[in-house]
C-alpha cells in the first residue's frame, strides 16, 4: 500500500518563491521561511500579511498563534521590526 505523495504548493514569501507541502502553516512557519532564527530576539516583532488565499479569508494578517490554509500562489509579506 503506497501513500500518496504530498501535494506541493509554491508560495511567495517576501518576493521569493518557496515550495511547501503543508496544507496549513502557522505564523512562525511563515516567519521562518522569511527570516532565519538569528533574526529573532526579544525586541523583534514580525508582521505577516497574506493575499490570494483560500475562500472568504483570501487576504489578511496572521498573528502569533494563528494558522492559515495554504493555497498554491499565495503571497506572504513578512516585516521585521525592532521595538527598541
Amino acid at each position: 500500500m503506497s501513500s500518496s505523495p504530498e501535494k506541493e504548493a509554491t508560495i511567495i514569501v517576501n518576493g521569493r518563491p518557496k515550495v511547501v507541502t503543508a496544507k496549513e502553516m502557522s505564523f512562525i512557519d511563515i516567519v521562518l521561511l522569511a527570516f532565519d532564527r538569528s533574526s529573532m530576539g526579544e525586541n523583534i516583532i514580525f508582521t505577516v500579511t497574506y493575499r490570494k488565499g483560500e475562500g472568504k479569508k483570501s487576504e489578511g494578517t496572521l498573528v502569533e498563534g494563528e494558522t492559515v490554509k495554504i493555497k498554491d500562489g499565495m503571497i506572504f509579506n513578512v516585516i521585521r521590526t525592532d521595538k527598541s
